[in-house]
């Protein structure tokens, strides 16, 4: 973890919910810049809510998000989109366009409304494309992607979008087990660099590998959060998943595996 200690996203009181339902309570939260923090939880739990919430998409049922010390709500929707980037669960591609031409989407919050990509923009987007494996087919059409090489094409242009804070629903979505790993190694690199990266995961043990901290949403107003390791233990893992989950040893660390019965 970065040893700066600016606050980069923090919210307070925060309650997420749903008609009938309240998924999230008075979650107290503060990160600071280099913090990578995963979010857990069972599937309809709120975890897409919540960083929809994050990102401002979406008003809080109650509390407050600041972003970089500033109130989320009074803050400028282009100044937000300078320094928090969202990667949604899924994504389309309304208009025909080239990989570069999509991933360069990620500078518009940086660019004037005449202005044109300058070459640094090609450069950051070039980079972006060479880190997710994408960077021999800038030319090619979106539509051509398999669902993978789409995915990581959104991913590129979330880092082309250079954020202090990233909010990234489920971005192993789709991948290989070797592009799971790429994908959040990048993170971990941009945590390094400064960066603070919120990512939704429902690997317990990548969460396990690549995260500082972990948040978890148990769907019913509960929340727990803390370091990776004291929070992540069977008996809260069993609680938050509704199944058995037990700690294996292997290579000196520990996997979480689902215990229940096969039948």
């Amino acid at each position: 973890m970065s040893g700066n200690s600016q606050s980069a996203l923090a919210c307070h009181d925060l309650t997420v919910t749903v008609p009938g339902r309240t998924l999230v309570e008075n979650l107290e939260m503060t990160l600071v810049s280099g913090e990578f923090l995963a979010v857990l939880g069972q599937n309809g739990a709120g975890k897409s809510l919540t960083l929809h919430t994050f990102a401002g998409l979406r008003a809080a049922d109650h509390g407050e998000v600041r972003l970089l010390g500033a109130s989320l709500a009074s803050t400028r929707r282009q100044d937000i989109a300078k320094n928090l980037a969202l990667l949604p669960q899924y994504t389309e591609d309304v208009f025909p366009a080239t990989v570069l031409d999509t991933v360069l989407i990620g500078r518009h919050p940086h660019i004037g409304p005449l202005q044109w990509e300058s070459e640094e923009d090609r450069r950051i987007a070039h980079r972006a494309l060479r880190q997710m494996d994408l960077g021999d087919i800038p030319h090619r059409d979106v539509g051509t992607l398999s669902g993978g090489e789409r995915r990581r094409l959104a991913i590129a242009q979330t880092l082309t979008q250079t954020p202090a804070v990233y909010l990234l629903d489920e971005p192993t979505n789709h991948l290989d087990p070797q592009h799971q790993l790429d994908v959040l190694r990048v993170f971990r690199r941009q945590a390094k660099s400064g960066a603070t990266i919120i990512a939704s995961l429902h690997d317990v043990n990548l969460a396990a590998r690549y995260a500082d901290k972990c948040l978890l949403l148990f769907g019913d107003g509960r929340w727990e959060l803390g370091p990776t390791d004291s929070v992540l233990s069977e008996e809260r893992l069993t609680d938050l998943y509704a199944t058995p989950m037990e700690a294996v040893s292997w290579r000196d660390t520990r996997l979480f595996v689902a215990a229940g019965n096969s039948h």
